[in-house]
Formats: C-alpha cells, sequence, structure tokens
C-alpha cells in the first residue's frame, strides 16, 4: 500500500466529495471520519488507472505474411444478396498445405475479429471499428486451408431473432424476400442457404445461428459451451454465448468442428475442451452413414407442444421422427418438464449479463478483450441510446431493473440453470439425442424497426421465436438445426419455407448429434415441396 501512496502526484483529480458521490449510486454515506483516508485510497487506485491505461494493449498478431488481406470493401449494390447479407467482402487465402479445410469458401458473422476488416456490429449506434487482430476461428479455418472470403451482416447489436434490425438494411430469406432469414446470424444463413459459401461461422447467445438454419434451409451447429474458443469474438454474455457453424451439409460442420475446436490458451471456457486437432467428429460421423441401429432417439414432449409450434412445423418434424425408426432408431416420447422454464432462465441470465456488458461491466473471465470495441461504444450517451434498437434499449432497461430490484436473482438462475442441465443428463443417461422443432414457426415477414413504429411493433417478430433454443444455451449441450421439409407461412399459406429440426445431445457428444443427423440426411431429402 504504501508504494501506492508514494505514487500520487500532486495533479490528481481525486477529490474528497468522490467518496461520498460514488456512494451515493449505492444509497449510503460513509462515516465522516474516515473521509480522507478513503479518499487517499481512491486517488492511489486512479494512479493505478492511468499507468496501466498508458501501456500498450497485448493481444495476438495475426500473421498478415501468410495471410494477406486482398481487397476489402463494402459490398456494392451489384454484389449484394438477399438484401444487405453482406457486410464486408475481401479474400484471406488459406493454407497452401493440405487440410481438412482445403477448398472450402468460409464467411464470419460481422462480430467475429478479422484485422484490418472494419466491423460494422449491425448498428449505427456508434461508428465501425477495426480489429487488430483475427479470432482463433479465424486462424484455425486458415491453418486448415479454407479461404475466408466476408463478412456478414448481423442484427442490430446482435439483439434480434429476426433480420430486419441491422442499421445496414434487411436481410431477405434465400427462398422467398421480404422474409426473415433469421437472426442475429442473418447475413451468414442467407450466403449459406443461397448457396454462395460453404460455410459460416456464426455466433449463438439464445439460437442465433439454430433459428436463422431453421429459417433459411441450412444446418446449424452449436456444439457443447466451450469446445469452440470465443477468442476475438465479442460477447453479449459469456456465460451463455457460443461460437458455431451453418452450412448446407452435415460434412462440412463435421470437418470445421475438427478444425477449429480445442483450447487456445486463452479463452476459459475451452478449459475442459480436447486438445486442438484431437477430435474425430467426421470420421466417427461417416464410419455409419445409413443406419442408427441401436440408437435411441427421445421426441421432447414439451418441445412440441408448447402453444406457439404451428400444427404444420409440429407435423414435418414428428414426419421426420418417423425417418429415424426406418434407418434403424428407436424413436419414442421423452419428458423434462423443466424445459419450459428454460426461456424464462435464459432471460434472467441475458439481462443481466447482457445488459451489465452493454455498460462496460464485464468481468470474471480469462480471456481476450476487445478494448476497441469497448472504447468506440463507451460511454453511453442520450443520442447513442435512443438510436439503439428497441431490444438492446430493452436488455439495458430489463438489466438494470432486476439488479436493483432482485438482488442475487443472477446467482440463482444461474444454480437453476445447472438443475436443468442435471435434467437433461439424466434423459441422455438413457437416450443418445432428443429432438424437437427448432423454431416453433417458418419464417415470418419482416417487421418494421422502433424508428417506424412503437418499440413492441419491433420486437414482436422475434417474440416467442427461441422457445426451444435459449434453454440450451442455458445449459451448454450441443445442439443442432437440419432441415427436415416445408411449411406455409403463418400469413401467406401458398409460401412454403424451410422447417428445421432441432437435435440435442449429453454434454460433450457431439459425434451423437453429427451422427444422428447425418444418418436422416443421407435417407432424405428435405428440398421436395419447396416452390420458390
Amino acid at each position: 500500500m504504501s508504494v501506492l501512496f508514494t505514487s500520487i502526484s500532486q495533479d490528481n483529480p481525486v477529490k474528497k466529495d468522490d467518496v461520498q458521490i460514488l456512494l451515493d449510486k449505492l444509497g449510503v454515506v460513509i462515516d465522516p471520519k474516515e473521509v480522507s483516508d478513503f479518499h487517499m485510497l481512491l486517488a492511489a487506485v486512479h494512479e493505478c488507472a492511468a499507468q496501466i491505461q498508458e501501456l500498450p494493449d497485448y493481444q495476438p498478431t495475426p500473421d498478415r505474411v501468410r495471410y494477406p488481406r486482398e481487397g476489402i470493401h463494402r459490398p456494392s449494390k451489384q454484389e449484394q444478396f438477399s438484401g444487405q447479407a453482406w457486410a464486408h467482402k475481401f479474400l484471406i487465402r488459406g493454407s497452401h498445405e493440405p487440410g481438412l479445410l482445403s477448398g472450402k469458401t468460409i464467411c464470419l458473422k460481422d462480430v467475429i475479429a478479422v484485422a484490418d476488416v472494419p466491423q460494422l456490429y449491425g448498428t449505427d449506434v456508434f461508428a465501425p471499428w477495426t480489429p487488430t487482430t483475427d479470432a482463433t476461428v479465424v486462424t484455425r479455418v486458415l491453418d486448415a486451408g479454407a479461404d475466408v472470403v466476408g463478412t456478414t451482416t448481423c442484427e442490430n447489436l446482435c439483439h434480434s431473432t429476426s433480420s430486419f434490425t441491422s442499421a445496414q438494411g434487411p436481410v431477405d430469406n434465400p427462398f422467398h424476400a421480404g422474409f426473415s432469414a433469421g437472426g442475429s446470424t442473418s447475413g451468414g444463413a442467407a450466403v449459406v442457404g443461397g448457396g454462395l459459401v460453404d460455410v459460416a461461422i456464426g455466433t449463438d447467445q439464445g439460437g442465433s445461428i439454430r433459428i436463422p438454419a431453421s429459417f433459411c434451409g441450412c444446418v446449424g451447429f452449436k456444439a457443447t459451451h466451450g469446445l469452440v474458443p470465443y477468442t476475438g469474438i465479442s460477447s453479449g454474455n459469456a456465460i451463455d454465448d457460443h461460437a458455431g457453424l451453418l452450412s448446407r451439409n452435415l460434412v462440412d460442420p463435421a470437418l470445421c468442428l475438427d478444425a477449429i475446436s480445442g483450447y487456445d490458451g486463452i479463452d476459459d471456457r475451452s478449459l475442459g475442451a480436447p486438445a486442438p486437432g484431437a477430435t474425430t467428429f467426421t470420421k466417427c460421423m461417416q464410419a455409419e452413414p445409413d443406419r442408427l441401429d441401436g440408437f435411441k432417439i427421445g421426441i421432447l414432449v414439451e418441445g412440441f407442444k408448447h402453444h406457439m409450434v404451428d400444427q404444420g412445423v409440429r407435423e414435418v418434424v414428428l414426419a421426420a421422427a418417423e425417418g429415424f425408426a426406418r434407418i434403424g432408431a428407436t424413436v419414442e416420447e421423452v419428458s423434462v418438464p423443466d424445459h419450459s422454464r428454460g426461456p424464462a432462465l435464459w432471460t434472467i441470465q441475458q439481462r443481466i449479463a447482457g445488459g451489465q456488458t452493454l455498460l462496460g461491466h464485464q468481468h470474471g473471465r480469462r480471456g481476450l478483450y476487445l478494448t476497441e470495441l469497448e472504447q468506440g461504444r463507451l460511454p453511453w450517451t442520450t443520442e447513442s441510446f435512443q438510436s439503439c434498437f428497441a431490444a438492446t434499449k430493452n436488455v439495458i432497461i430489463n438489466g438494470l431493473y432486476l439488479m436493483d430490484h432482485f438482488p442475487g436473482l443472477y446467482g440463482k438462475a444461474i444454480n437453476l440453470g445447472r438443475q436443468l442441465r442435471d435434467s437433461y443428463e439424466a434423459v441422455f443417461e438413457q437416450y443418445d439425442v432428443i429432438i424437437m422443432p427448432t423454431a416453433p414457426i417458418v419464417a415470418p415477414r419482416h417487421g418494421t424497426t422502433s424508428k417506424d413504429g412503437s418499440p413492441l411493433d419491433a420486437l414482436k417478430p422475434s417474440m416467442g421465436i427461441t422457445i426451444n433454443t435459449a434453454v440450451f444455451n442455458v445449459t451448454g449441450h450441443p445442439a443442432m438445426s437440419i432441415p427436415v421439409g416445408v411449411a406455409s407461412s403463418l400469413t401467406e399459406p401458398q409460401v412454403l419455407l424451410p422447417v428445421g429440426m432441432q437435435i440435442v445431445g449429453g454434454l460433450w457428444k457431439e459425434g451423437k448429434v453429427l451422427r444422428a443427423g447425418y444418418a436422416w440426411e443421407n435417407a432424405h431429402d428435405w428440398r421436395l415441396g419447396i416452390v420458390n
């Protein structure tokens, strides 16, 4: 402590009144006899902060010699797809050495850091910022031979499962213009579903990979929490966030998982993951590509009976479940009564942790912090708050309210989330995977932003969409959406759109999820009935 005192400068800006001003925010009063001492201690910590502030940041250095960035630019109107699916186009050529992903093209959600590529984050709340580092997943796909061809639009600060909220413009469903591509990995799902790119790497905090996959006829895979390092990816809520993949088939995500999985020495989410290069998902998945003999699949009753699940979607997914039986699996109903509690638990976690993240109060995790982004979006002002999409305003308001009125609730929600995780794990002792609809409906038409209407009007198209997805962000289980057929739009019955089936496995049991999906894919053509 004496070292701190000796470093206090004469021009230190901390005043005695600052001590009580800070405590006023808590509604508490300091003993007047203690003010001088705590003023000295506060001045000392200011000196520490100023010293650290002056130091250069420490971020991984990308290999620009081996992987130069070519042609970084905002796409022209002629280059765009499905509305505004692309954020930036460029080319980073993958390793010339043969690898798992040689010949594959990859796009990245516009929250995944690529050095020298401006990141829009789907917003105009703050100016685009330019990372100085590459996310771990970027380095790993390049090392595996893939070419990275651009970043794709995400929804406004990743706070929507719709695809009309980005400040850069709406993203259309590749099957029908004017309909949602899902969010928040909207652009990635559109360009993959439309056949432009082999794989999109996205993020999933409550369904942000699986919902777009369901709407756009893609495979969307969220692995066990921590299997894929989150290093270099901006996080809304570090407990719920997952990195994952979208593709048009099951082989590509298996190859990608083999390439990008494993602890990277930075992200503490991945401390329990296998060593990089140790997984063999592709090989194991392809060992028995056509049969599921001895496999037990549970139809999760609660996942089908929710009042929001459209009858057409329910029928398509139940018919797909019968397909598992035809290739040798045992298929029967199972129940996890607490499944319906998942959305409420997710809401509490996300509103409190997500609100604190937006306010710059991240703490408690070892990993890479994207300090340029934090400097760009802080501090909040009335102008920046008012320019937010309604969902972001709601996260901040909800988070502040919950911390004020329900002290300790966050910790209880985390504990109950672990209880829910254990309920599923008990089921996975008897069943290899469980299935349910990914989204309760097919893609709806675009809504309107809060600038054109009320906040509720802006939020309605996303309400209830994650009833079957967000719960597995709370529990961390591997969950994948695969396309299994088509159903009619709720508002325009003549419009047929993709239906996704969610396949969920036990913790660290990605192999079972992939095997179930791959066998179903090999035995069926979900596209029958699609009308463009």
